[in-house]
């Protein structure tokens, strides 16, 4: 659109005829595009508002949305928009990140995490995959689009930081509802800095960090149990996902076409990531099956051409140029790399002198539809045809269904390979034998359906160990299709599902928030000996006389009144943090083999040192070591904004729980800058238990609350609730709705 110009009469005529006749022509030109696209803007904005009556938003008395429309579509339009009311900021932020372009809005600290994006999330493969999507399916992807649109349209004062309309092939830059969890095959930041941040651009701007490859340590629970093991002879599932704060929401979604979901979506997708429907349920812990892989290409230049070997012969190396629009010292500016492609993939970065080229599927449209279906399955039937897609490539799952099932499938998406070839590591790209000879078939991943056990569990460990010890033969599978050994969590999960014969809900939501630090059962019988051994006129012995008595006469249970927790949760905490203890790859990915180490390494004298200087150091901190756990550890939210600015002068809660890390089946993960008092920022986030029967029943809980408004009574209605594991009901059913409903309206509505 052009601007309005006014020229003051004394200066129009001092303009040569030929100045004047330019203006007329601009006026002109102003006023015959201000017609051509008024009433394109007025069809699209009466179609939009159509559209939004065709959708009903409830809220509930916990301030969650039951979104209904007539047709899946609507659904999704309605979706978007309550996700936007919600939280716009959070919407837009995932896709600034999944399209590489949180460097226009930040800094140059998310350069090569930009760079990484636009290499490996392909905007062009994206759009032709729009292109052939099933009819079905685009429109929910024009649905996903107009919902966001429409909201910017109705609400003028949200200011997008940089995307200002959303297109309908968005969602296939994330068709995955983990985190935006790039598969690299182990590819570092320095390989990326040694082929593409040399002689650039690239190399005076701040760099930062690589996306992350997987979730953090805290990980995930899920538990799965049969009618065996049932009070009430029903299936149930425990969704547990340990995750940041407020990255998911909870919504429910149906139409006319059959849907009917409830569970947690992330911001910015149209479907249910963690949830169930009326008859089945689904819950993702993310994986360490090995879907990606790096091939060391053999370079070689002539002339301006570029080849690498393969098979014997040469072929050409391609390139293309991406564009990366950066904030420096405040202003925007778009600079261009060349980026260099094999067979494989797209050369990722150089170690040890040699190309390495990435084999991925991180995005595709199987993904999307396979994220879709699963929401609309009706039984462990249904949910295996939308395995078959094979989309899934983070993420493992466990089931459960009204009909008595309950399975798990160890990853989805899983290449076979030659397992003479170590794929931990790079691979001859030369070879031919290195090519990934297609998927491997759902009934052969790693994984059980209805054990005789009766129970499922996985805390993002070995599935092996899914239904106890060994319940799955380690030897039948290939070591690349689950690495993941057993940990502290799943050690208690296992002893504790094996001991219960007739779980109700209750005792389920017990399980999950159950607080034994089972790391301790390791870490404190040295500790305890090697107080035992000192002489009987040790100093030590004096000092250290009171905190070990505390430590040896403690439950091993965290608490908000607990000074054992304190004491034990730090001293244990201050050899993680050292790097003292040297851990080869293996022992760096197990817990357990990682205390064995620290036990092995680490003599008497260093043990009670540490424990003293941990007391020396709390009671500098706080002026006393006996300091309560739930003085020190908190829940605070004071804010809706995505970063969260933590003091210890606002008001904060108590909170008895720890980091996973402990072997806390519920998690807790903290942070401090500046403050006394650390700050929970992740771990549980939503939790659901669902038991499927004649009639669904479930409950559920997210930290803080709905709102991201402070001055909203959702803000932190659920807060205590969610600290001590007291889960709300669910409203499922449309009466149970209606007798629980606050507010109902169509999108772009008044309240009413």
């Amino acid at each position: 659109m052009c601007k309005h110009y006014f020229i003051l009469p004394q200066v129009w005529l001092r303009l040569s005829p030929t100045t004047k006749i330019s203006w007329l022509f601009l006026l002109l030109f102003c006023i015959f595009l201000k017609g051509c696209s008024s009433p394109t803007d007025t069809i699209e904005i009466k179609r939009l508002k159509e559209l939004a009556t065709h959708v009903t938003i409830t809220r509930d008395n916990w301030g969650i949305p039951h979104i209904y429309g007539h047709t899946d579509g609507d659904a999704v339009f309605g979706l978007m928009y309550a996700q936007c009311e919600e939280s716009f900021e959070r919407v837009e932020r995932n896709y600034l990140q999944v399209l590489g372009r949180m460097s226009e809005t930040e800094s140059g600290a998310y350069l090569y995490q930009d760079l990484e994006m636009k290499i490996l999330y392909d905007t062009t493969a994206a759009k032709k995959d729009y292109e052939v999507a099933p009819a079905s399916l685009k429109k929910l992807l024009h649905a996903f689009a107009d919902g966001i649109n429409f909201y910017l349209y109705i609400h003028p004062d949200t200011k997008p930081k940089a995307i200002t309309h959303f297109e309908p092939w968005f969602p296939l830059m994330f068709t995955d509802g983990a985190y935006i969890s790039t598969n690299t095959g182990g590819l570092q930041l320095e390989d990326i800095k040694a082929l593409y941040g040399k002689d650039n651009w690239l190399s005076v701007i701040q760099t930062g960090t690589l996306p992350k490859t997987t979730m953090t340590s805290t990980g995930s629970n899920g538990f799965a149990i049969a009618p065996s093991r049932s009070s009430t002879g029903n299936a149930m599932l425990y969704i547990n996902p340990h995750v940041s704060f407020f990255f998911r929401t909870e919504v429910h979604i149906m139409s006319d076409e059959g849907l009917n979901a409830y569970g947690a979506a992330t911001w910015g997708q149209f479907f249910i990531f963690q949830g169930f429907n009326e008859h089945c349920g689904w819950m993702h812990t993310s994986s360490m099956a090995d879907v990606a892989d790096l091939y060391a290409e053999k370079i070689t230049k002539s002339g301006d051409s570029l080849w690498y070997e393969y098979d014997s012969e040469k072929k050409a190396v391609t390139s293309k140029k991406i564009f990366i629009t950066h904030k420096t010292y405040g202003i925007n500016q778009t600079d261009s790399l060349l980026i260099y492609y094999t067979h494989h993939g797209p050369v990722m970065g150089s170690r040890n002198g040699k190309w390495l080229s990435l084999k991925e599927h991180n995005r595709s449209l199987e993904g999307l539809q396979q994220s879709w279906q699963r929401m609309k399955a009706s039984g462990l039937v249904d949910f295996k045809n939308s395995l078959q897609l094979k989309g899934n490539t983070s993420t493992n799952t466990l089931f459960a269904d009204d009909k008595g099932n309950i399975a798990y499938w160890h990853g989805n998406y899983l290449p076979l390979r030659d397992t003479t070839y170590n794929w931990a590591l790079p691979v001859d790209g030369s070879l031919r034998s290195t090519e990934w000879k297609g998927l491997i078939d759902i009934d052969h991943l790693v994984n059980i359906v209805n054990p005789s056990q009766g129970f499922i569990q996985n805390c993002n460990s070995s599935p092996y160990s899914v239904s106890g010890f060994h319940s799955i033969p380690k030897e039948n599978y290939a070591t690349y299709m689950a690495p993941e050994p057993d940990n502290f969590r799943s050690i208690r999960a296992i002893e504790q599902l094996q001991k219960e014969t007739s779980f109700t809900m209750d005792k389920l939501i017990a399980l999950g928030y159950d607080h034994y630090l089972g790391i301790f059962d390791s870490l404190l019988p040295p500790l305890l000996k090697a107080y035992d051994g000192l002489p009987i006129n040790s100093t030590f012995r004096l000092q250290l006389q009171e905190p070990v008595s505390l430590l040896r006469n403690w439950d091993k249970r965290s608490s908000v009144s607990s000074v054992a927790t304190t004491v034990a949760v730090f001293w244990a905490g201050q050899f993680l943090a050292s790097g003292n203890v040297k851990l080869d790859t293996e022992s760096g990915l197990d817990q357990v083999k990682m205390v064995m180490e620290y036990n092995r390494q680490t003599t008497a004298q260093q043990k009670l040192e540490g424990l003293n200087a941990l007391l020396v150091g709390l009671q500098r901190m706080y002026g006393k070591w006996k300091v309560p756990w739930g003085e020190v550890n908190r829940f605070q939210r004071t804010t809706g904004a995505m970063a969260h600015d933590f003091t210890d002068d606002a008001t904060s809660l108590p909170v008895g729980l720890v980091s996973a890390f402990y072997g806390s089946l519920p998690a807790f993960e903290t942070t401090w800058k500046d403050t006394k008092k650390q700050y929970g920022v992740a771990g549980n986030s939503f939790v659901a238990v669902v038991e499927f029967g004649k009639k669904l029943k479930a409950r559920s809980i997210v930290a803080g609350g709905q709102s991201f408004d402070p001055a909203s009574k959702h803000f932190n209605d659920q807060a205590e609730m969610f600290i001590n594991g007291k889960l709300k009901d669910v409203h499922f059913y449309k009466e149970d709705v209606e007798k629980n409903k606050e507010r109902r309206y169509h999108p772009g509505e008044e309240e009413k």
